[in-house]
Formats: structure tokens, sequence, C-alpha cells
């Protein structure tokens, strides 16, 4: 298989795609203002391509902040492209498009992967999404994307999820998490007073949640939404952390990116080397695989934000790059399997 990354910084979709012939899977990544507009014109180009679309960021060798963005698979790649609906409610509902789907690439665990862009409620679609996944161990890789609304098969949904299957017929697949964080101390904080629906955390081990952050770490209120770049929130899952990111400090209380339950044990982080471990990320996908088609990556927001205002992100799109193609998204969470995380980068590597 072989990936296509095109660009237009002036929002021109057909500049963005020019060059791109007989492309078997694509992803579109546009701006508010004219994602409607260009994925009505990308169906038009593209009739009956499998497609998938939200609104963000998008990067190859440099990062596309504004404009319009197309990555395609082609030559060697069969896929499909659907849509699960009212995600805030029930995206069950619409699980036997997932089935059916799944039916038409007849893929497996080893050749396949499902990517999906979400509009909200990412912990609820991934469950749904999972359940069908898991029947043939095929892994996901995805994130969210802004405004609430995503792009399936040239057609605009809000209160939904786009996924897709893609299965390399030239070789593997592998899906991979980056955790640029480690634990803080001997920190355990029981959570309290939490409003699932809002991701609020109201208190930890019976003292406002604000307030225990700012002690421990010795921040003002305003510092707290950017020192969370380099110490959020970690919850223990098996022998993995999720990463919990602070969106904003709301009176006493802590409003974050994800979901924070009543009697979850949660653990403080703090920044790790992040330039270590992204060589290590890279040396372990390197050990995988000895020949590699196509990296196609979601980083978080604030990953993206960190590395920037340290200089670094365009000297982390080259390091990516030396693995070969490599193109991805800017996230407002991050899908890996079955978990909903903050500050990661997740990725699915073809051979």
């Amino acid at each position: 298989m072989k990936q296509f990354f095109g660009t237009s910084r002036r929002g021109d979709l057909r500049e963005a795609v020019r060059g791109l012939q007989n492309p078997q899977f694509i992803m579109l990544f546009s701006t508010d203002g004219q994602f409607d507009s260009h994925v009505k014109e990308l169906e038009k180009l593209y009739p009956q391509i499998p497609s998938i679309g939200c609104i963000g960021m998008s990067y190859a060798a440099e990062i596309t902040e504004k404009g319009v963005s197309v990555i395609a698979f082609y030559d060697g790649v069969t896929a499909s492209a659907g849509v699960l609906e009212e995600v805030s409610t029930m995206p069950v509902k619409y699980i036997s498009r997932l089935e059916q789907d799944l039916k038409k690439v007849n893929g497996s665990q080893k050749d396949t992967i499902c990517i999906d862009f979400c509009s909200g409620n990412d912990a609820c679609v991934l469950t749904t999404i999972y359940s069908v996944l898991k029947r043939k161990n095929i892994s996901l890789v995805g994130g969210t994307g802004d405004a609430g609304r995503v792009s399936a098969n040239g057609q605009v949904f809000q209160d939904a999820t786009a996924y897709a299957f893609i299965r390399n017929n030239g070789g593997r697949v592998r899906a991979y998490k980056e955790n640029i964080y480690h634990r803080m101390g001997n920190y355990y904080f029981i959570a309290s007073k939490t409003n699932k629906a809002e991701y609020i955390i109201g208190e930890l081990n019976g003292k406002p949640a604000r307030d225990v952050y700012q002690e421990i770490l010795h921040v003002t209120e305003k510092e707290i939404e950017t020192q969370t770049f380099k110490n959020p929130f970690g919850k223990i899952s098996g022998n993995d952390t999720c990463i919990i990111s602070i969106k904003e400090v709301q009176g006493n209380a802590l409003k974050c990116f994800r979901q924070v339950n009543d009697s979850d044990v949660l653990i403080l982080l703090e920044l790790d080397d992040y330039r270590a471990v992204v060589k290590n990320t890279i040396q372990n996908i390197r050990q995988d695989f000895s020949r590699i088609s196509a990296v196609f990556s979601v980083n978080c927001l604030f990953r993206y934000l960190l590395f920037t205002e340290n200089h670094y992100f365009q000297e982390y799109l080259k390091e990516m790059g030396t693995l070969g193609s490599h193109t991805g998204f800017v996230g407002y969470g991050e899908h890996y399997n079955n978990r909903f995380v903050n500050q990661s980068m997740t990725c699915v590597v073809f051979e």
C-alpha cells in the first residue's frame, strides 16, 4: 500500500488533492467554516470512495493549522467506512452498520485497523465499537475532532463518530500508544463529587480538587490550565495509565477532558524526557517492522502545544518521518482500542 498527503493552507481542496489518483480510502481535515463544502466537493471528485473526515489540524512534514488536507491510501488497500449516530445517547443502536462494514473488508487482526473520528462521548463510543472489534482482535486508532461534526462517505453528521476499516493487502498493521508522562511521587487521590456528564472532579480525598492541585504544585489558579501540560492526572488501568487532562477551573472543582467517576483512584503525573520517549517509540516500531509503507498518527492538542512551546514539534515530525511516509492529525482526545486517553499519541503502522 501507499499513502498520499496533500494540503492547501488557503483552503483550496483541488489544490490539496492534486496528483491523487485512484484512492481506495480518503481522510479529510478541514476548518469549521469550510468543512461542509469540502465534504461535498470531495465526494464529487472521488465518488463512492470510502471516506471519513473531521475538523482539525493535520500534518506530514509540516503542520497545517488552517486550510484543508487530505490523507489517502491506495495501491493495495481494501476499505469501508460508516457512521454511528446519536453517540451522546445510544450509539449501540447503529452497531449493525459497524458489523456489516467489517464484513466488507474481511479483515483480521494481523492486517486490519479501525480508524475513527468522534464528536464526543468518546468512552461510550469506544465501548460500543470495541464490542465488535474484540471478536477478531482488530485494533483501533482515532481521536476527537473539533466543532462537533464529522463526515462519512460524503455526508456531514453531528453527534456521531465516523469510522473506517482498512485492510492492508500487502502486509501487517499494528497500533501503538505513546505516553510522555510518568508517575509523580506517591500521591493517591479518591475522586468524589464528580459530574460524569460534565467531566468534573469536585473533590480529591475529601478536599476541593482545585485546592489539592494548587497546594501540591504551588501554582496559581490561572496557571492550572497550562500546568496540566506538565502535570495531568492519571488513572491506572491494568498495566497502563490513562492520562486525564484538566480543561478548566470551575469554582473549587476541576473540569477535565475525560470522564472521572466517584471513587475512581487517581495519581499525579509529571512530564518525562519526551525526546527520549519518542526515540524509543521509533526504535520499537523499527524492531517490529523491517519495511514500512505508511504511518498514520493522532497527536493530542496539548502535546502539540507543549512541543511547539518548546520548539520541538517540527523536530518531532522530522523524527517520525525517518520511519517513512508519516501523516496524522491533532485531536482533542485520543483513541486506542477501547481506551479514551488525553495528552497521548496513538498511531497505526502499515507494513
